[in-house]
């Protein structure tokens, strides 16, 4: 057997199907769509939850509880990973998105886990009481940005 000799398998590549280019092509008119009904039409088709008439899962399965659709979600950030930023350095929200310690999108929150020795000045929209101490107790300061 040889590399050059090699030949690839009846049908493997097939030319693509080039629809509503004349009735010469096999695929004109209608461009494979066959006559009305909501395939036919643009954006026709059902959705994928569609079930055929039948009653969909999510309305099948029973729902109990409740969903706040007002919650903030904060991202979290430990006291431990401030100390990746340098001495007497202003640490902002961009800051931290840049040092992949939170993506851009949502509030962000300081906990208290791990310790800080750096004196800086942290800026976040919420604090809470062990990470505002750890950090003042470090030389620090810490400015609360209101959530937008």
């Amino acid at each position: 057997m040889n590399l050059s000799t090699l030949k690839r398998p009846e049908g493997m590549i097939t030319e693509r199907k080039r629809i509503g280019r004349g009735s010469g092509s096999g695929f004109g008119k209608t461009a494979g769509k066959g006559h009305k009904g909501h395939n036919a039409r643009s954006g026709g088709g059902v959705s994928p939850d569609f079930e055929g008439g039948q009653m969909p899962l999510t309305r099948r399965v029973p729902k109990y509880g409740f969903v706040n659709t007002r919650h903030v979600g904060f991202q979290v950030v430990h006291v431990k990973a401030l100390e990746a930023f340098s001495e007497n350095e202003e640490i902002t929200i961009e800051k931290m998105v840049k040092k992949g310690l939170i993506k851009g999108k949502r509030p962000v929150v300081v906990l208290g886990d791990g310790e800080i020795h750096k004196k800086v000045t942290v800026h976040a929209n919420r604090f809470s009481g062990v990470a505002r101490n750890k950090i003042e107790s470090a030389g620090g300061k810490v400015e609360v940005v209101p959530v937008a």
